[in-house]
């Protein structure tokens, strides 16, 4: 089936409007699986809502202020968006609040927000997983530390995060933030990690055995993780079991997407999960959807390089961060 990705300079509500002022890029969405009928028309239409940054990442919807927030890394920035407003500039900085010129993805990258709505975020410059200390309809880079090392040695990059029910907190810490990446000589552990922060702020290391863990987020029942591996030799979603203490066992592939990098230098990265199991994530090719069992169900092929999506808080519209673009597509 074929798709249309919209590209405009804001949303704007008039569809006399939108077609005028429209340019649209030909993709393709591949249903691979009966599955994906129930979940988007395939002869929907993909628009670009916002654009203009360097490396967007990390998006999460606020519902309270309906709001948009996502990460420009390179830049240290975050931006939010609205239907009203459009992109506008939210908070800087983002994730490097040293004096110390730097280069590099230095800024924020994976957002959350707590149950009392509070903004959680992946701080790559500052190596470390924070909490901002102000109300988000008021934006400050005031920070606390949620954590900043595990015995003694540093993070390389917190890059994605999830809070699970009880409120512990799930991050991924590959070294992407690292001004030379692995072979930073700022590096202090031997591996890339997967940690746990408990409410009373102790950190678990769960997983030390996945080479580029990227994207993450729990399966409706808490009871599985799936984490993205963003490594062209292991491009691999890996599912755990999560048990009654909130550690990971029985780690195993949840789909192996070798044969389709071959030609394509996008790997598995960011995801989320919607309430009935089905994910959604990037990964090689443009953008995947499996069912909660690892069958694909469909992806959209297209050149846009995705790292990431979040949905609104009724699932009726996903909104996917690709490179220098925001896109938006509804859903069923």
């Amino acid at each position: 089936m074929s798709i249309t990705l919209l590209t405009s300079a804001s949303l704007l509500q008039s569809p006399l409007f939108a077609q005028s002022a429209a340019k649209y890029i030909n993709g393709k969405i591949e249903r691979l699986h009966p599955g994906l009928d129930a979940i988007i028309d395939t002869n929907g239409k993909i628009e670009v809502i916002a654009d203009g940054f360097k490396w967007v990442e990390g998006p999460v919807w606020v519902e309270s202020q309906q709001m948009l927030l996502v990460s420009d890394v390179p830049n240290n920035k975050i931006y939010k968006w609205t239907a009203q407003r459009g992109k506008e500039l939210y908070l800087e900085p983002s994730g490097y609040t040293g004096n110390k010129p730097r280069g590099g993805e230095m800024g924020s990258n994976g957002l959350t927000l707590t149950a009392e709505g509070k903004l959680v975020v992946c701080q790559h410059g500052d190596r470390r997983v924070a909490v901002m200390d102000v109300p988000v309809n008021s934006p400050k880079p005031v920070f606390t530390s949620l954590a900043t090392n595990y015995k003694g040695k540093k993070f390389d990059s917190p890059n994605d995060v999830v809070i699970k029910s009880n409120g512990d907190t799930y991050f991924t810490d590959p070294p992407y933030g690292l001004e030379k990446n692995v072979k930073d000589s700022s590096k202090q552990a031997p591996y890339q990690g997967v940690y746990k922060i408990a409410k009373n702020g102790s950190v678990t290391l769960l997983v030390d055995t996945i080479t580029r863990p990227n994207g993450i987020a729990f399966f409706p029942d808490e009871k599985r993780l799936l984490i993205a591996n963003s490594d062209a030799k292991k491009p691999y979603w890996y599912v755990y079991d999560v048990d009654r203490n909130g550690n990971l066992a029985n780690g195993r592939i949840f789909f192996n997407a070798a044969r389709y990098t071959k030609n394509d230098f996008r790997m598995p990265d960011g995801l989320k999960i919607d309430k009935n199991g089905n994910v959604f994530s990037s990964g090689p090719g443009g953008f995947w959807i499996f069912n909660k069992h690892g069958e694909v169900l469909g992806r959209f092929i297209n050149d846009a390089i995705t790292s990431n999506c979040a949905f609104s808080s009724d699932e009726k519209t996903l909104f996917i961060t690709a490179n220098d673009k925001i896109l938006k597509i509804d859903l069923k």
